[in-house]
């Protein structure tokens, strides 16, 4: 119990410790802290050969962050059947999520501002926090390297920008993504409006002739935003 407690603190509220270590306690599983992830904020394993749950929250993430991610994380012990075809974010999983929840959403674990958010998020809580940008907005204000890089729903449709070193034309947007084109492979991807970007100077983006949309028919890759593709 001492090593949970001690990987917990400073990591998640203060007032949620004891809440965290009780699910430890009645859901047992080993838990590990990893380095920053960009694919995934956290996630769960386990292991048929040693019969044995593995829980995994991203150092780097703030404290209210950290414990939304660590119960969703707890839920997926809860509910794990070995062979089961359930599906991994299906309703026996949603449900779980909520009641496990349930005890934090109050003003003493997080502020009011997340609170309001993360109790709407919850009624129909998704596979990632990535899928509900006010909610990865609004917690990212408690990030502690904050820092003021526009996002892609800033860029116009038709200008380019450049997401982990790559370049792409924004193309349209499609509810919280948009379709980008990426000008190395050609190929066009979905990405979250609120993934952060560098954006190019017009000055610096040469004549590029014009692309057409994809048909119907043709298959659109997906990708995380720069801060997750959450949760599993």
């Amino acid at each position: 119990m001492k090593n949970v407690r001690s990987k917990l603190e400073g990591k998640v509220p203060e007032a949620a410790i004891e809440y965290c270590i009780k699910l430890w306690e009645l859901y047992p599983f080993q838990f590990k802290i990893n380095r920053k992830r960009l694919s995934k904020l956290g996630d769960y394993r386990y292991d048929p050969r040693e019969q044995s749950h593995t829980v995994t929250v991203n150092v780097d993430l703030n404290s209210y962050q950290f414990l939304i991610t660590y119960i969703h994380e707890v839920a997926h012990r809860v509910v794990h059947k070995p062979r089961s075809r359930q599906l991994p974010h299906g309703a026996h999983w949603k449900n779980k999520f909520q009641e496990l929840m349930l005890p934090m959403l109050n003003p003493s674990i997080f502020p009011d501002d997340v609170l309001r958010v993360l109790a709407k998020h919850m009624k129909n809580p998704k596979a990632s926090t990535a899928a509900d940008p006010k909610l990865v907005i609004v917690l990212a204000q408690y990030d502690a390297n904050l820092t003021s890089r526009p996002i892609l729903e800033s860029v116009a449709i038709g200008e380019e920008f450049f997401l982990r070193k790559r370049k792409f034309r924004k193309l349209e947007v499609k509810r919280t993504r948009a379709l980008c084109l990426d000008l190395a492979n050609n190929r066009r991807y979905l990405v979250s409006q609120i993934a952060e970007i560098n954006p190019i100077h017009k000055e610096e983006t040469p004549v590029t002739k014009k692309v057409a949309l994809p048909k119907k028919s043709e298959k659109i890759n997906s990708t995380a935003n720069d801060q997750i593709n959450l949760f599993e």
